[in-house]
């Protein structure tokens, strides 16, 4: 049993070091596209309206969690699992 732990514990440090890389990875390329779409909306004059991502976020954090992901889906046509992903995004980096 002993043995066993033995070579469990660096697999699995291993294992989890291999993820946050990998999580490390995507995050960054998240944020080069991201960089990449501003620019693209910037050329050509869109901007996105950040008072009602305000709005929506205000109803997020004041528990109105429904009504936020509801508002989300009416601005963006999204489905309700990308709005409700969006809304905790919005309420986890604000």
């Amino acid at each position: 049993m002993d043995m066993a732990l033995v070579f469990l514990f660096p697999l699995l440090g291993l294992l989890a070091w291999s993820i946050e890389r990998r999580i490390q990875r995507v995050s960054s390329q998240i944020s080069r596209l991201e960089c990449k779409a501003d620019l693209i909306l910037e050329h050509l004059g869109i901007h996105e309206d950040t008072t009602e991502l305000a709005r929506i976020t205000g109803l997020a954090r004041s528990g109105q969690k429904i009504q936020a992901i509801k508002a989300y889906r009416e601005l963006t046509g999204d489905g309700l699992a990308e709005a409700k992903a969006a809304v905790d995004r919005l309420v986890a980096g604000s």
